[in-house]
């Protein structure tokens, strides 16, 4: 088969359209033909790599995968060859405490598909039956796969962890990328007031669009956090969600109410953040870190996504072989929304 993949870590033009061995599905998993395949910055930091991430080389990433069921493994029931399926991106390889309590993402044995190890920017991927989620006519493969992975982590962490409440405010930092124009929906289902930052009046006119009641143009307003304190009424925002980092945490500690919290779930602009930590105590700060979710946050995010609570948002749909350029595209940070991947 065909895939997308790296036989070292760097840049992108360690990545290569190429083949690869094809996929067996063991004891209690499946085969599934990738239909469509959407983009993520984990991809991004897996190519890169980073201190003990240990791989079986060639690798290929791909956490967001929608497509057909092309083989059973041995001890698999209730699923059926060509059924259309989506497939949950976290993987409990074992049992702890943590998955005892429904918390699998806290578990040591807890990987992403793509991460840890191989995912669906391919032609075909196994995963465990047990990550299966059946479709709904009516959806396109395109549709299905984009809000997979964002959709788990926004909720997961406004829901979860932040314990969002109607009424309350939300300042999302970077609107465009694919978490956050999902948090932008989740956060106005939940019945807050939405802040948004982004780039351009383009961007601006589609976070509005998906609910955002204020957006604002950080290039234009590099001081966002004190234009947003004085909208609050000098007050600030009960919620910020900063997955940038290093360039704009220091802005988000400033413009959250006291008592509020920060929630974190990546750092597009590098993880190693210099803190003022008089902020934290001073104003009785939370800084919430949060990552992908439990077997119940995808089952509560699918069933917003079959009943049309949220929408999925697509940038553009790219072939697999042109993956070199979807990956340029996310790394300029020229997208809106997600880039899917079709082989």
């Amino acid at each position: 088969m065909k895939a997308l993949c790296f036989y070292e870590h760097g840049e992108l033009d360690v990545l290569q359209y190429t083949d690869v061995p094809d996929p067996e599905p063991g004891p209690g998993e499946v085969l599934v033909r990738v239909r469509a395949c959407a983009l993520n910055h984990l991809d991004v930091w897996v190519r890169r790599g980073w201190p003990n991430l240990k791989l079986e080389m060639p690798h290929w990433t791909g956490a967001d995968i929608a497509g057909e069921i092309a083989g059973l493994g041995e001890r698999v029931a209730g699923w059926e060859v060509g059924q259309q399926i989506v497939v949950e991106p976290g993987v409990s390889t074992g049992e702890d405490e943590f998955t005892r309590q429904g918390e699998h993402s806290l578990s040591r044995g807890y990987v992403v598909l793509g991460e840890q190890v191989r995912g669906g920017q391919a032609e075909y991927v196994t995963v465990p039956a047990v990550n299966l989620a059946a479709v709904p006519e009516g959806w396109d493969f395109y549709e299905t796969a984009a809000p997979l992975l964002v959709g788990l982590t926004a909720w997961r962490m406004l829901i979860r962890r932040a314990k969002l409440q109607t009424g309350e405010s939300v300042l999302i930092v970077g609107a465009g990328g694919g978490v956050n124009s999902m948090a932008i929906q989740i956060a106005k289902l939940a019945g807050a007031t939405v802040y948004a930052l982004t780039s351009s009046e383009e961007k601006i006119t589609k976070a509005t669009a998906l609910g955002a009641d204020v957006v604002l143009n950080y290039r234009e307003n590099p001081n966002w956090s004190e234009i947003v304190y004085k909208m609050t009424g000098r007050r600030g925002v009960d919620v910020v969600v900063d997955n940038v980092g290093r360039a704009t945490l220091a802005q988000s500690m400033r413009v959250v109410v006291r008592g509020g919290r920060i929630v974190i779930v990546g750092n597009t602009s590098g993880p190693k953040v210099e803190i003022d930590t008089r902020l934290i105590f001073g104003k009785q700060i939370s800084i919430i870190g949060s990552t992908m979710g439990s077997r119940q946050d995808f089952q509560d995010v699918l069933k917003l996504l079959w009943g049309r609570k949220i929408t999925p948002v697509v940038d553009r749909v790219i072939p697999l072989s042109d993956g070199k350029e979807a990956f340029r595209v996310l790394e300029q940070g020229e997208q809106f929304g997600k880039i899917v991947l079709v082989p």
